[in-house]
């Protein structure tokens, strides 16, 4: 419904523009009109004279506009195009020949206040079709450039939709890739201690409600997005060892005010703790979250780094691939992801432009 009347907006917007533009034509010839000797017997003809040209003008326009242009040049028939412009230009000028002929009477016509010679045989002519084929030419490029306009708007709008279709696809695949894993760790924690499973469940549930909900909008306030990491974090510690260090930064009120897409710090987190983290071995994840200049957000992780079995291996790239590709359409060239590791120590760090 919005569209439609958003359609039928900018349909009355053209008309007021054409009628506006072809007023000032109408009403320009007034302010020149010649005055001969006997201005009442010239009135009538001068207007007669004075509006013939304009009048062909408008036809041969809109005949090209609401017509020719659609019908024959877009489809590339463009000789037939041209035939029909030099015939309708051939036709005009000898309507305005033959008013200015014979409607506006010899006598009348040769009467001057000065003696100024008249124009050459065919001079007018050639003038009014220079005129006429220039309004071809007009017709042309607005009807090529509305084209244009509305082929690129189409163009966009496409492709919008399709980067929203993909990144509903990512999402989705997130999803059950983040639920497995997060169940993976209360599964394990059960055996170590029911009562902080409990604790871990609620905890989940929290989780759940955000990926859930907040995740279907395509921009949520950092506020939430750094309480949902937040919270993973101490849902993640309840199932540690006390040999294994966790070190976290996250300062409330970063960013503040601005919006980022949800759940893209969440695989830097996630792998830092799946992968840093070990059960018999000492080991740390540190994260640290800033604000280095106003609305950059800056995450920076270090984990232990422990070699990988097959197991492992087996789906532990789908998170980074996919934020790449979250990040190339939802941030393309405002942001930087960035991962090293060496035999001991992997560090991942991602900055992104709210701006």
């Amino acid at each position: 419904m919005a569209s439609d009347k958003l359609h039928l907006s900018k349909k009355w917007n053209t008309v007021f523009i054409h009628l506006a533009a072809w007023s000032i034509l109408f009403i320009f010839p007034l302010l020149f009109i010649e005055r001969f000797g006997n201005i009442n017997r010239m009135h009538n003809f001068s207007l007669i004279k004075f509006y013939i040209q304009p009048i062909c003008i408008a036809c041969i326009f809109y005949i090209n506009y609401l017509w020719l242009i659609d019908k024959v040049l877009f489809r590339k028939k463009t000789i037939r195009f041209i035939l029909y412009n030099l015939l309708l230009v051939v036709m005009a000028n000898i309507a305005i020949y033959l008013v200015h002929r014979m409607v506006i009477p010899e006598s009348i016509l040769h009467q001057r206040p000065t003696p100024i010679p008249p124009p050459r045989p065919g001079f007018m002519q050639w003038q009014d079709s220079i005129t006429l084929v220039l309004v071809v030419g007009l017709s042309a490029a607005i009807k090529v450039t509305q084209k244009w306009i509305t082929t690129e708007k189409e163009r966009k709008q496409l492709e919008q939709e399709r980067t929203e279709a993909e990144l509903k696809k990512l999402k989705n695949q997130l999803n059950p890739h983040f639920l497995f894993n997060t169940l993976n760790n209360i599964y394990s924690l059960i055996a170590i201690s029911p009562e902080r499973a409990q604790s871990a469940v609620l905890e989940l549930s929290k989780l759940l409600r955000y990926v859930l909900y907040e995740n279907t909008q395509p921009y949520v306030p950092m506020e939430k997005e750094l309480e949902f990491n937040h919270n993973y974090i101490e849902l993640m510690r309840l199932r540690l060892a006390r040999h294994v260090q966790v070190d976290v930064n996250i300062p409330t009120g970063l960013c503040r005010g601005y919006k980022i897409a949800p759940l893209l710090f969440i695989t830097l987190i996630e792998n830092a703790f799946k992968h840093g983290t070990s059960a018999s071995t000492r080991s740390f994840v540190k994260i640290n979250m800033s604000e280095p200049s106003p609305g950059v957000i800056e995450c920076d992780i270090e984990n232990s780094s422990f070699p990988k079995n097959e197991t492992d291996k087996s789906g532990s790239g789908i998170g980074l691939k996919n934020l790449s590709r979250q990040l190339e359409l939802l941030y393309p060239g405002k942001y930087n992801l960035h991962a090293e590791s060496d035999s001991h120590i992997y560090r991942s760090m991602l900055t992104i432009d709210l701006n």
